[in-house]
Order: structure tokens, then sequence, then C-alpha cells
């Protein structure tokens, strides 16, 4: 899976809009939506409230842990823990990247959410290198990866799949040359 369908299914995810426009309860397969009605929150999937925000027809509120101080704490305790901490939520690298790219104005310092949710990933990230040189390097057969998300392990899933295939090939030792059939002129 790449990141574009993570960001696919992060899409899925419900935040808070104010619309400025009234319309009834929507019926879609996914299931109802509102009503509308302006001045009043309600929760949609992200790519409506994207939708509704390029349109200028809501204002997107961000998610409760999408503040400074909360992501200060988050990034400086993944920094502190050994292990992968729980994240605030299982998209929160897409759901950023979506809201400050469409919605940035309505995030109270978006500049600053950018750079801790940056630094966050970035720990992870390292972790994530770090624990697996570590599995690569004692032979273990398997691993647990708790509190990563999708897009962590499809980014680091790569890397990490690579590396066991070419481990398999060296344990496995030397093949005998297989021998092609010729034709002879």
């Amino acid at each position: 899976m790449d990141a574009a369908e993570v960001e696919f299914l992060a899409e899925k995810e419900l935040v808070t809009i104010i619309p400025n426009f009234s319309l009834d309860k929507i019926y879609l397969i996914g299931g109802d939506l509102g009503p509308f009605d302006p001045g009043l929150p309600v929760d949609v999937p992200l790519w409506l409230a994207v939708s509704l925000k390029q349109r200028q027809k809501c204002r997107l509120l961000p998610p409760a842990w999408m503040d400074v101080e909360k992501l200060e704490k988050m990034r400086d305790r993944e920094r502190q823990e050994e292990t992968f901490t729980p994240v605030p939520s299982p998209y929160y690298m897409e759901l950023t990247k979506l809201l400050l790219s469409h919605a940035a104005d309505n995030i109270p310092r978006a500049d600053a959410v950018r750079t801790l949710v940056k630094d966050l990933w970035d720990t992870r990230m390292a972790k994530l290198r770090v624990s697996a040189d570590s599995f690569v390097r004692q032979q273990e057969a398997h691993a647990k990866l708790d509190n990563l998300t999708l897009l962590e392990i499809s980014t680091g899933g790569a890397f990490l799949t690579a590396a066991l295939r070419h481990m398999h090939k060296l344990r496995s030792g030397p093949r005998p040359p297989e021998t092609a059939a010729s034709q002879d002129l």
C-alpha cells in the first residue's frame, strides 16, 4: 500500500466543520450526514470537509489533538520512550497534511503544528529504522511493532521486506548455477 492509498483511507476520518449554509440530512452509502445549519458544528468525513472548505461553504475545526501544547507533549514523550507511543489518530500525518494544505487559516499556530507533527514523524521514523536494523542484525524471525500507523508501516515496510529478502538469500547459501539449454547452430 502506498501513501496515496493510505491518504484515501484517511479521508474517511470524521472532522468537525461549522457550515455557513442550510441543508437537510443527506443520505450516502457510507452513512447519513447532517443536517447542516449555519453556525452549528457537524461531523463529516474529511473528504467532504475539504470540498466544502474549498468552496468556502464551511470553517474547519481542528481535531482536539492538533494543539501546540498537546503536540509538544506527544513529541517529548515519543523521544523519551524506547517503544512507539500511541498517536492521537491512526492517520495523524495524513490529517495534518490535508488540513494544513486546505484549511491552514482555520488552525491556530499552523506553522508550529506542522513543525511539531514533522518532528513526531521524524522521531518515529528514526525509531523504526533502529528497530529494523536491530531486527536484521539479531536475525530475528518475527517482530512486534505496536502503535505504528498504516503510513509508517508502508513507509518502512518496503525497506524491511527488501532487507529480509536479501537475508534469506544469504542464509540459504550459494545455489548451483542453473544450466540453460544451449542452441547449436
